[in-house]
């Protein structure tokens, strides 16, 4: 079974303030100690900017702890060789001409158990494009076929991932929100 949802926002920023937020988002100080308080590194692994086209495209390492998990699924992380540490790989896209930003979020560990993909996708408010910038979040959760996980539990797993996601999602974009707000500050 696979469970997948999309949700989007608006936020009321213009396209490059809103951009340069999400690029700090994770390394924030402020939002490493609260909303954010379960990443706790991120790395950059490559960038490549092509300054004529205006686009950029780099791939970053999250390092962060894993959710609490229910009882029954502790035994099963462990034996999937996963541990206290969670890694995600973040492919970014950025056309600037075009003013689009796409951002693909996949788990590295757990994927033994837990298979995740998150597309978020920034672009300009079709109604007011130099002002606003739609934020577009999809994400697809599937909990792998083991054997040793009867499909309850499989389901029980994906749910509590969505949970997960859905509660990070709304801090990621507090966090993103209150960015942008300095940003407009230092703009002024």
């Amino acid at each position: 079974m696979v469970v997948s949802y999309t949700q989007e926002h608006v936020y009321r920023h213009p396209w490059h303030r809103v951009t340069a937020a999400a690029w700090r988002k994770f390394t924030d100080p402020a939002a490493r100690e609260a909303p954010l308080s379960h990443i706790l590194d991120v790395e950059t692994l490559s960038r490549d900017v092509d300054p004529r086209a205006g686009r950029l495209h780099a791939v970053r390492v999250i390092a962060g702890r894993p959710p609490p998990l229910p009882f029954l699924v502790r035994g099963l992380v462990a034996s999937a060789g996963a541990g206290d540490l969670v890694l995600c790989v973040e492919r970014t896209s950025v056309d600037a001409a075009a003013r689009a930003m796409r951002v693909v979020y996949r788990n590295a560990t757990f994927r033994r158990l837990v298979d995740v993909e998150e597309v978020c996708s920034y672009a300009p408010h079709p109604d007011r494009p130099d002002d606003w910038t739609v934020f577009t979040q999809e994400t697809r959760i599937r909990c792998a076929p083991l054997a040793a996980v009867s499909a309850a539990v499989a389901e029980m797993v994906e749910r509590r991932c969505a949970e997960s996601f859905v509660q990070n999602a709304a801090k990621g974009m507090e966090v993103v929100e209150r960015i942008c707000e300095g940003l407009a500050d230092g703009e002024k």
